[in-house]
């Protein structure tokens, strides 16, 4: 091939998008490796991810792997600060900014500990939904003028909790979210000689589009409808804790695509904040919620799985309109909070796995007429198609095929054609479909609907070594597309068009949506598989609600997980700063109440009656026994 047209890391980086959804955070190097920039492109030192999978394999830990690189982390906290500063220093903003963290979105311990120890120099605080998360908040957030949001249902020992945060010096505030809520709040304000300070979250008639429309609108379920915000206001006055009402706090939906919604909803919110402070209320605080979307497809559209606004942009945007409305108003700008969570931590995490095998559609060779003359009819008739169809009878060929394998397939059924006959057939028919896609489709003008689609149905099915439903949930419940490629040898043309499978023993456990330029694929393409050689993909931009939501299906359980981090002055080179072994068998049955050391005992028993009934040996019971104990102690995926 013609040195011009030889495929290059250049080409792999179009194909797979790298440079559209990757933030300036990926790459791939000259060797045709993905590479990581911890702190931006522009800081350099590159981290090849082979490298680390080769680094980590070598000190016992395998694929599959959930790989944590920390700056990222700490890049995307400084990056949605120093945004809001810039955008209120250029605006004249008289009002100030805080973030705080959904603790949901990834409630790993070394998540939150990171974010809480870079997020402290700019009083980054966190979002608690539940009582096990407000406790792990109060105990993990380092700055005292940090915020701490409590939403969600509470209970008198959530209140209390929260209560005492107030009584202890925390800036924590208690979100109404359903009416019942204010008079327990009263009542344990009361009891505990505490001044809460109090939010509620309104029900916006404005909704957003996306996987998550339903967490705004009249109807979404949390929050108190205008109405009910007009008693609420009532009911404070009566008890004296008007005052202590502080904060508007609204939700649109954790992934809002379209930079539109996110004002319009925030200029009603505008609107219902200033007529609060007309009734009397302290207003102080505006808190937009989450919805700062991630760019998962690279496209920059208002698609569920995209965004068409910049970090810049939704920061101006939200700015802009509540200085229009309170300098209307003339009322004093707020101390905007923004619970971003997805954008934080999504580039974070990369689930890396290796290929165990594949399944492809290759039909076998066929034979001529002569070898299948005592075969039936309709099987000659299909080796006619297979040998006559070309681009101008392509239609009437295809139709012709179907017709024929339908047939054959009902004499199947009726026992009037062999099993031999039959794969006969089933091998000439893929030879046609594989003819049609790889041969003729491109030279048609106008491409048949029927034909649009061929590519996928013959595309290989690539067996991976992860589940779908541990460390994926979103991919398999709502579809959510997320970066896939090869990590290496991308300076190799990918010729093989796939899905990928994953190991668990069901039918859902597959990917077979993947992102492409201007739309939705529904298969990959993936590099031919080298005997002896491990193959890895890499699936990017899981550090957002995957490691959380993910479940034991098959019980398959958590993955090896490594921490990263580059080595100041040494380009290229990286130190791990902390590793966590994947559950093991014994661990995930445990879960799910079964003692390993009975399941032991009993298994031990067994083998013993086997050593009784002279089924085996004592030596061989020894090594089943240790087989079973050392499959009771290894890695619940696949092991070399």
């Amino acid at each position: 091939m013609d040195s011009l047209e030889r495929w290059t890391s250049e080409k792999s980086a179009e194909l797979y998008g790298i440079y559209n959804w990757g933030a300036g955070y990926f790459d791939i190097s000259e060797k045709g490796d993905v590479i990581i920039y911890p702190d931006g492109k522009s800081a350099g030192n590159p981290i090849s991810i082979i490298d680390v999978i080769n680094g980590v394999s070598a000190r016992g830990l395998q694929t599959p792997l959930l790989l944590r690189i920390a700056n990222i982390l700490d890049s995307r906290i400084k990056q949605l600060h120093e945004s809001f500063k810039n955008t209120i220093e250029t605006h004249g903003y008289k009002g100030s900014f805080n973030a705080v963290y959904p603790i949901k979105v990834n409630q790993q311990q070394q998540v939150v500990e990171e974010l809480c120890h870079f997020g402290a120099a700019y009083n980054h605080g966190l979002e608690a939904g539940s009582k096990a998360e407000l406790i792990t908040a109060l105990s993990m957030l380092k700055s005292s003028d940090a915020c701490l949001i409590c939403n969600g249902y509470k209970d008198e020992e959530f209140v209390d909790l929260a209560l005492y945060a107030v009584k202890i010096g925390i800036k924590c505030f208690i979100v109404v979210e359903m009416p019942s809520e204010i008079p327990l709040i009263i009542e344990r304000s009361k009891k505990l000689n505490v001044r809460p300070n109090l939010g509620i979250r309104i029900k916006l008639s404005s909704k957003s589009g996306g996987h998550w429309s339903d967490s705004g609108g009249d109807r979404s379920v949390f929050g108190l409808t205008v109405s009910q915000l007009v008693d609420a206001i009532d009911i404070l006055k009566n008890n004296n804790f008007l005052d202590c009402f502080q904060l508007l706090h609204y939700h649109l939906g954790s992934q809002i695509p379209n930079i539109r919604e996110i004002r319009t909803a925030a200029s009603e919110a505008c609107r219902i904040y200033c007529e609060l402070c007309a009734e009397g209320a302290n207003m102080k605080y505006l808190d937009v919620g989450g919805g700062l979307a991630v760019d998962y497809d690279g496209s920059h559209t208002n698609f569920s799985s995209s965004r068409n606004y910049t970090l810049e942009e939704y920061c101006a945007d939200i700015v802009e309109v509540i200085m229009s409305i309170f300098d209307e108003k003339n009322i004093p700008h707020p101390v905007i909070i923004a619970e971003c969570g997805r954008a934080i931590v999504a580039y974070y995490s990369i689930l890396l796995f290796n290929v165990l095998d594949r399944n492809t559609y290759e039909p076998q060779e066929i034979p001529d007429r002569r070898e299948v003359k005592k075969v039936h009819k309709l099987i000659q008739n299909l080796l006619d198609v297979q040998k006559g169809i070309n681009v101008r009878n392509v239609q009437e060929y295809f139709h012709d095929a179907l017709f024929y394998r339908d047939e054959i397939r009902q004499l199947f059924k009726n026992g009037q054609v062999s099993l031999r006959e039959r794969a006969i057939a089933d091998n000439i028919f893929w030879k046609i479909v594989t003819t049609i896609s790889r041969d003729i489709v491109h030279k048609l003008k106008i491409i048949p609907n029927e034909f649009e689609n061929l590519e996928d149905i013959i595309a290989d099915i690539y067996y991976c070594n992860f589940s779908v439903f541990q460390s994926l949930p979103d991919s398999w419940a709502i579809n959510q597309l997320f970066p896939i490629m090869p990590v290496h040898r991308l300076n190799e043309e990918p010729t093989r068009r796939a899905l990928l499978s994953d190991i668990t023993c069901d039918c859902d456990g597959k990917i077979d949506k993947f992102i492409g330029t201007h739309e939705i694929k529904s298969s990959i393409l993936l590099h031919d598989l080298k005997p002896g050689e491990d193959y890895y993909l890499g699936v990017f931009l899981v550090g957002a609600y995957q490691e959380t939501l993910g479940d034991l299906h098959n019980l398959m359980g958590d993955t090896n997980v490594v921490t990263i981090k580059p080595k100041e002055g040494n380009c290229g080179s990286y130190e791990i700063i902390r590793e966590l072994p994947g559950d093991s068998v014994a661990d995930v049955i445990s879960y799910v109440e079964y003692d390993p050391k009975a399941l032991i005992l009993q298994f031990r028993e067994k083998a013993e009656q086997a050593v009784q009934k002279g089924l085996i040996s004592a030596q061989e019971r020894k090594e089943i026994m240790d087989a079973y104990e050392n499959g009771m102690r290894g890695y619940t995926y696949f092991e070399k």
